[in-house]
């Protein structure tokens, strides 16, 4: 999250056609798994150490048992905030204007939110900071089934997906950072044929060897593009369509803030 300054935002005579910034990549869990809806508080999920099975039984005959054996996993909400600061000229701009930053608005808050939910859920790291969360301890970081990587980016995927394969699970998604998308894209043969030719330059990759997969920073757990910090992780795979569970609890619409002090800098919005 990033906060505007008053001095960042000029009221243009007419309204600005469009924008140009640098690219910010989305979340990729919410790209590979559904969201799914949440009464408010902690929630209890219900889970099973196994599969059912069923079992043929003769007319009056005996029934075994079945192992398997309810559990529950509690999920617990965290608030995410996104602030925009612009000058008090805003509010005397004239309504095509302020529809104008409003949408971009909602547009970049959006994002901003979606690579949150990455951050939290894989590292348990403060979007706005790059800090650890030390009190989370439900993140996908904390797994020791790792796969170093090696000279060819194409085995090291299919290792991680038979890894994911010998543990009991289906991998249904891969999330690429951006640097791996480009390995595998411009990955070769020995006669100079791509390997993955459907791939491009691995800047619009959706999939790859059948699996879902969106690309995005928040991979390698970059707090925002072009940052230095870069945890060395290039992929996810996994069984993201029924291993991953998240929604929002509570939505609320844009608040215009003219005075208090919502930054805790001890001076009033006023100042």
């Amino acid at each position: 999250m990033a906060a505007i300054k008053s001095s960042d935002l000029t009221l243009p005579s007419q309204i600005v056609d469009g924008i140009v910034e640098k690219t910010k990549t989305a979340s990729t869990i919410a790209a590979l798994s559904n969201q799914d809806p949440m009464r408010f508080g902690n929630v209890n999920i219900v889970t099973f150490d196994d599969d059912l099975t069923a079992e043929f039984v003769e007319e009056s005959g005996a029934k075994s048992e079945d192992d398997a054996k309810p559990g529950s996993v509690i999920a617990v909400p965290h608030k995410a905030v996104v602030n925009f600061r612009t000058s008090d000229e805003f509010l005397i701009a004239d309504e095509e204007y302020q529809l104008g930053v409003l949408d971009k608005f909602e547009e970049k808050c959006a994002r901003a939110l979606s690579r949150a939910l990455d951050l939290g859920a894989y590292y348990r790291i403060n979007p706005r900071t790059g800090n650890v969360i030390g009190t989370w301890t439900n993140y996908l970081n904390s797994t020791t089934n790792r796969i170093e990587i090696g000279a060819n980016a194409d085995l090291d995927f299919e290792d991680a997906a038979g890894r994911v394969i010998a543990g009991g699970y289906s991998p249904t998604g891969v999330a690429l950072d951006p640097s791996y998308a480009w390995t595998l894209a411009t990955a070769r043969y020995n006669d100079g044929r791509k390997k993955y030719p459907e791939l491009g330059l691995g800047v619009d990759v959706t999939n790859v060897e059948g699996l879902r997969a969106p690309v995005s920073s928040t991979v390698s757990g970059k707090p925002v593009d072009g940052s230095s910090a870069d945890n060395g992780v290039r992929g996810i795979v996994g069984n993201f369509a029924s291993g991953i569970r998240w929604g929002v609890q509570k939505t609320f619409p844009f608040r215009m803030l003219e005075f208090g002090d919502p930054d805790n800098k001890g001076r009033d919005l006023a100042g």
